[in-house]
């Protein structure tokens, strides 16, 4: 499967398919919470948030891609992650983009 952030494949003709996406819900960990407001006093870098945004990217990352490939996609272009609040302590991390095939252009 090509994943691109572009908006086509170089030197390839495309046929739409849909728009595809894949999400997760994340909630913040005691702990972290706990750390995160530690390190806001020192300042640095908020490991375990850095961690779980990481695994929420690749998590929403991957179903993108199933859900392309239920599509029988060739290829995602235009990829685009966001992230938004759903309730106080809880993170949606949200992947799209649009599931192409490849035309054959002999």
């Amino acid at each position: 499967m090509i994943v691109t952030t572009t908006n086509g494949i170089d030197g390839k003709e495309l046929e739409i398919i849909s728009v595809v996406f894949g999400n997760t819900v994340r909630a913040k960990h005691i702990g972290s919470d706990i750390a995160a407001g530690l390190k806001n006093i020192v300042g640095g870098e908020l490991r375990g948030y850095s961690d779980m945004l990481t695994q929420a990217r690749k998590e929403a990352y991957d179903r993108m891609v199933e859900n392309a490939e239920h599509l029988n996609a060739d290829a995602i272009v235009n990829v685009r992650f966001t992230t938004s609040q759903t309730m106080a302590g809880a993170a949606e991390l949200l992947a799209y983009g649009t599931a192409v095939r490849i035309k054959n252009t002999q």
